[in-house]
């Protein structure tokens, strides 16, 4: 997998996944020009109480169809195969052993997840194991986002910069201002999530009943 090519990786829970995260996606793609994007849903999330509400089955799911029309991108199980927490670090690990360096990998990450970067599993090593893209969210400026973590300035990359060593890449960008508990909420509440999820996804999860009364 060694042969150049530029692969972001958007990680989370995704429970469900919604406009927003593709919104992050696209952000990412467009502007860091990424020859794939790899969605990879947590098995474990180790910064939420309670685990995820539907299966890791329904949730990879619901990942590909959302995705089913933009063929750079694609679901990985990776994470949902191992056990204990999903740590980024050891995901970033796990394409490095498959032979991809990390300046090759762009992990995305909007800008209310990076303010807490600091909190993550062996921060600041998995700095060091990907470049990190940086994308605006409704609510966390980049400029905020940057404040939060003044001791990351020196890592800041210009997005047109091309390097073996890894950095931080802001994308400024337009992502729907939507959220996954929001949408569980409004499913509990027999509201409609028509605008907030694509309509496979949404079709999925009235099929299948997640997320119900």
């Amino acid at each position: 997998m060694s042969d150049g090519r530029r692969i972001g990786l958007l990680g989370g829970t995704f429970d469900p996944i919604h406009n927003g995260h593709l919104d992050a996606a696209d952000a990412a793609q467009q502007r860091l020009a990424l020859d794939d994007v790899l969605f990879v849903p947590s098995n474990v999330p180790p910064h939420r109480q309670a685990g995820p509400t539907a299966s890791g089955y329904d949730r990879y799911a619901l990942i590909a169809l959302a995705i089913q029309d933009r063929p750079r991108y694609r679901a990985s199980a990776m994470e949902l195969e191992r056990t204990g927490h999903s740590y980024t670090v050891d995901t970033l690990r796990r394409m490095q052993a498959r032979g991809v360096r990390p300046s090759q990998m762009f992990f995305i990450i909007g800008t209310d997840a990076f303010a807490e970067i600091a909190t993550w599993h062996r921060y600041p090593d998995v700095l060091d194991a990907a470049n990190f893209a940086v994308i605006a969210r409704p609510g966390t400026s980049l400029d905020r986002a940057v404040a939060r973590t003044p001791a990351l300035v020196s890592r800041i990359r210009n997005v047109d910069a091309r390097s073996e060593s890894t950095g931080i890449f802001l994308v400024e960008a337009r992502t729907r201002d939507v959220s996954s508990t929001a949408i569980r909420a409004q499913l509990a509440a027999g509201q409609p999530i028509d605008d907030l999820v694509p309509a496979a996804v949404a079709r999925y999860i009235a099929a299948h009943d997640l997320y119900g009364r």
